[in-house]
């Protein structure tokens, strides 16, 4: 079974993350499968609005730790595996010029809820829940660290980065973080009643209203990227950014060091 499921229907196309055995973590082959999409959504004319779900019951549980423990084991004494933030390779559903819906059935954390973000519109179901957690494995989060802030309240966004707390589906929704709350099986049903939405409306005028939305939501972000890069590199190189996926492989609480 691919990682991603990629389906066209009529002038949408829905992106189903498909590791459901891992809580599809974002490990596998699915970004390479991912980007394919993207490719082949971008260039069909018919294709007007994306959607982005999981699997089972969660939208994505984010970065898979166990093979990033696993990598890192294969390379003791070198850099850890897991690369700074890159736009350039990460940013492939925000900078796409087509609009697209998360509809979010299931746990949302960490680059999933990232994944999350870069859609322009979120529906969650009210069994979901959200979390950066990367702050509890001894890493940064990627995305969100660049954008949260500009998406919903400062302190909301603090809140969420730094305490790596459990943020339920209406909390989400008061603070910004998604835009509605629906039944577990009205989560797909409006998010295509959406796109269709999106779909009926003039494809020049909808894309250009989203180019100059993003151009203002990431103005300076450049700035904000290389800074990030450099703290990055500190932080991922770190000995507790290599314990704390080793601390959740081995299902222990991390042993942190500070170095």
């Amino acid at each position: 079974m691919p990682d991603l499921i990629y389906e066209k229907r009529d002038h949408y196309a829905i992106f189903t993350m498909n590791r459901p055995e891992r809580l599809n973590a974002l490990g596998g082959s699915m970004n390479e499968e991912l980007q394919a999409a993207l490719d082949d959504f971008t260039a069909d004319p018919a294709m007007r609005c994306g959607i982005v779900t999981g699997a089972g019951r969660a939208f994505s549980a984010g970065a898979d730790l166990k093979e990033m423990n696993e990598r890192n084991q294969a390379r003791a004494g070198a850099p850890i595996e897991r690369p700074v933030f890159n736009p350039a390779a990460t940013l492939r559903i925000s900078r796409n010029p087509k609009p697209f819906v998360a509809a979010i059935n299931g746990l949302c954390l960490a680059g999933g809820l990232e994944r999350a973000l870069e859609c322009d519109i979120r529906i969650a179901s009210s069994e979901a829940f959200f979390g950066l957690f990367e702050v509890k494995r001894g890493i940064m989060a990627g995305y969100a660290i660049h954008h949260l802030a500009r998406m919903i309240p400062f302190g909301e966004a603090m809140y969420i980065l730094l305490t790596a707390d459990r943020i339920p589906a209406d909390r989400a929704l008061r603070s910004g973080l998604i835009q509605e709350v629906v039944e577990p099986d009205q989560v797909m049903p409006r998010a295509i009643e959406i796109a269709e939405m999106i779909a009926a409306n003039a494809p020049m005028a909808v894309e250009g209203t989203k180019s100059i939305a993003h151009q203002w939501r990431q103005l300076q972000i450049d700035e904000s990227y290389r800074f990030g890069s450099w703290v990055g590199r500190v932080v991922l190189n770190s000995d507790d950014a290599k314990e704390g996926p080793r601390a959740f492989a081995e299902k222990r609480a991390p042993n942190w060091q500070n170095r």
